[in-house]
């Protein structure tokens, strides 16, 4: 994989030999820079809360809400403890890039949760890290090792007063963690559930406590736009959709990888960064933001550039930015199939109509791509979805309904073809000559 870092030195990874993700390497690249200008100049947090709002980062793990407005919500007058948190629970299909942050770059999102803990007034940091990427959680215990002894976490940082420390959190591997209130709940040693909403972590997030949790890649982007300005991060991108973005790109693609692009940057760029469609086949559709993001069709997704506000218009979402690239040989009936299955095993069953709608999309595509469809099974489909959107207390329910809505909107034709025919509209050798789609997504 590989991941293109000239725009934004601090996500530079795949750098030169073995121990790049050190701390001594990361200082030779102007790490730590950021936070020591912080304390040596004694800056004050709304200064730093401002140089995130003038970025316009949004967040990075899927929802995109501006950071800086973010960061303002927490009461820095709280006289109690308050906590930062960091999401690297990455469990939704498609996604690869926070595990390699992490793995290539670790000190970046420490110094970004550093830096976060100064301007909210917080002292103490999590990383959440998913369970199933246990050599990632090893790495970064050894770069909190390494932060720690050299002065740059726990008491009196660098002799300034400030006291921040930083701790890794290893999860479960349950999707439904990625959830910011069920990371909470796992966090507290409790069953990985989301909470209702309000009250906000803001005001009573981690043991009660006032929290603020962003992703990975949003923590890592902190030290550069301190370093050279919010308004410098800004140009990086576009109007609304700050700096630069790291996109998961898989399936029928050449270069498998990540690569790290300015938001707004054309769809077709990035499909040629990434080597090109496979085998010189066609584009049949793109999802542009992970598995839980609506399909787009080829023709309005090379039309498209990789930003918030282009993706939203071709009626899809930037999510988590996991880019997954299908060909004419997929059968879109056996890739919803396969995604349908995987929100129907993530639902963590404390909502009824996600517990139980999820199991019907399930059931009812899986009928259908194996012949036994029904002539009123896209209109049953289309009520399931409906009644669960909306109804439950985190968004998996959507998350699990909008692949459906989308992926018969714009191929109907494939699943009438499967229910009046049982059998495929793309022909079993032509999915084989294409590897199948989900045998070639990373």
């Amino acid at each position: 994989m590989a991941i293109l870092g000239a725009i934004n030195p601090m996500l530079s990874v795949g750098l030169d030999g073995d121990n790049a993700w050190r701390l001594a390497d990361y200082v030779k690249r102007g790490g730590y820079t950021a936070l020591r200008r912080i304390l040596e100049e004694k800056l004050p947090q709304e200064y730093v809360i401002n140089e995130v709002k003038k970025s316009v980062l949004r967040g990075r793990g899927g929802a995109g809400f501006p950071t800086g407005l973010k960061w303002s919500f927490m009461p820095r007058s709280f006289p109690g403890d308050k906590y930062v948190v960091c999401n690297s629970d990455e469990g939704e299909p498609g996604t690869f890039k926070d595990r390699d942050i992490l793995r290539y770059d670790p000190h970046s999102v420490i110094e970004g949760m550093a830096i976060a803990g100064f301007a909210m007034g917080a002292g103490r940091g999590y990383n959440y890290i998913h369970g199933e990427v246990w050599e990632i959680y090893e790495r970064f215990e050894e770069a909190l090792d390494e932060a720690r002894a050299a002065g740059l976490l726990g008491k009196d940082i660098l002799g300034s007063g400030f006291n921040f420390d930083l701790f890794a959190h290893h999860g479960y591997g349950a999707y439904i963690c990625g959830e910011e209130t069920a990371l909470l709940e796992s966090i507290e040693g409790k069953k990985g559930q989301p909470r209702f909403k309000p009250p906000f972590p803001a005001s009573f997030g981690l043991y009660g406590k006032p929290t603020t949790i962003n992703n990975t890649e949003t923590f890592a982007s902190i030290p550069y736009i301190i370093n050279l300005g919010g308004e410098h991060y800004l140009e990086a991108g576009k109007a609304n959709n700050g700096g630069t973005k790291l996109f998961s790109v898989s399936g029928h693609v050449n270069r498998p990888g990540n690569y790290e692009i300015p938001l707004g940057t054309p769809f077709a760029t990035l499909l040629d960064m990434a080597g090109g469609m496979r085998g010189g086949r066609q584009l049949k559709g793109c999802i542009p933001g992970g598995s839980s993001s609506p399909v787009v069709p080829a023709a309005t997704m090379m039309d498209c550039t990789m930003d918030y506000d282009s993706i939203s218009k071709a009626g899809s979402m930037l999510g988590s930015g996991a880019v997954i690239v299908m060909d004419e040989t997929t059968c879109m009936v056996k890739a919803l199939e396969r995604l349908s299955f995987f929100y129907y095993e993530e639902s963590c069953g404390q909502c009824t109509p996600c517990r139980e709608g999820t199991n019907w999309l399930y059931k009812i595509v899986h009928r259908i791509e194996h012949g036994q469809g029904r002539a009123d099974d896209l209109d049953l489909l289309a009520s399931v979805t409906t009644n669960i959107m909306g109804r439950t207390i985190c968004a998996l329910g959507d998350a699990a309904s909008m692949p459906v809505q989308s992926f018969i909107k714009h191929y109907r034709d494939e699943f009438a073809y499967h229910i009046e025919h049982k059998k495929c509209l793309v022909p079993v050798d032509v999915q084989r000559a294409g590897s199948g789609f989900f045998t070639a997504t990373v």
